[in-house]
């Protein structure tokens, strides 16, 4: 009887600590502040969500049922004033926290940029619910400024593949005064209804029964006007999960209405790489990024 009794107060140890590193793997990614904005009894809109989890396995966060801003300050030696709300991507359903999420915002921060990384609210089905985060992510970096030490007026927003039509619905769909200054997306999902999309992403943003028609509405491409910010977009050719075609097509319609605009489009590096080291071309990435938020006015 000691023994069972012994080995139940062991394996609740265990499952504790699991739980305990699981959360801390969860929220701490060395970031100097933790903001929560708000949460589902607090917000606009709900998901509908509970069960908020990390998932080792995959690494990526699901059910998120609040709005959460890492920050990470700029190195103040070679602080620019700008700031960037970074939006991690996993096809609307996951955020995948650490290539997209930490290990860009360190990166931006050592680099003299200010990073917010954004736990956003996963739609499920609930379309306005990242759309809020990432607004009022924007709105926070702005109303704090003086703190951050930033310019208002420099206030980007940094997403890739869904995270990216998340950043692009930030720089198209919102009011001006709430928009980005300039928009840095990786590999975004931003036509729909074609071979370019990925439909996964708009099943998680609009529900499973969605129409072509409330697609059509979420079509980045279909949604940029002389108010879209300063564009820049990196992309693989050999992407097969979101093709960079589409993205060409999003240049092309900054191009027609005359918004500064840059695309890279790298040969090989497929899918979901972005800040790995592992990326034959994370160097070359980062340069170019750095030299046109530099050349910015």
């Amino acid at each position: 009887m000691k023994k069972f009794i012994f080995t139940l107060a062991l394996m609740s140890v265990i499952l504790n600590n699991a739980t305990a590193q699981e959360q801390k793997r969860r929220t701490d990614y060395g970031q100097d502040e933790t903001i929560v904005i708000w949460d589902n009894n607090k917000a606009p809109h709900s998901n509908g969500l509970t069960g908020e989890a990390y998932e080792i396995k995959t690494d990526r966060l699901v059910n998120t049922t609040k709005a959460v801003l890492y920050v990470f300050n700029a190195d103040p030696t070679k602080a620019t004033g700008q700031a960037v709300v970074v939006c991690p991507g996993g096809g609307y359903a996951k955020l995948s926290m650490s290539q997209e999420g930490y290990m860009m915002a360190q990166w931006l921060a050592k680099s003299g940029i200010s990073a917010f990384l954004l736990e956003y609210r996963l739609p499920n089905g609930h379309k306005e619910v990242p759309l809020e985060d990432a607004v009022e992510a924007i709105r926070f970096v702005r109303k704090n400024a003086k703190k951050y030490n930033v310019n208002p007026e420099k206030v980007g927003i940094v997403g890739f593949s869904a995270g990216g039509h998340l950043a692009a619905s930030a720089s198209n769909l919102t009011e001006m005064k709430d928009r980005p200054n300039y928009s840095i997306l990786f590999y975004p999902v931003l036509t729909a209804n074609d071979f370019n999309t990925h439909i996964g992403s708009f099943r998680s943003l609009l529900g499973k029964g969605h129409s072509e028609k409330e697609a059509d509405k979420f079509s980045m491409v279909k949604s940029v006007s002389e108010n879209t910010p300063p564009t820049i977009l990196f992309l693989s050719d050999n992407d097969t999960t979101v093709p960079a075609a589409g993205a060409a097509q999003y240049y092309s319609a900054l191009r027609y209405h005359g918004i500064k605009t840059a695309m890279y489009i790298f040969p090989t590096g497929g899918h979901g790489w972005g800040n790995y080291d592992t990326f034959a071309y994370q160097k070359e990435w980062q340069h170019l990024l750095l030299r046109w938020l530099s050349e910015l006015k």
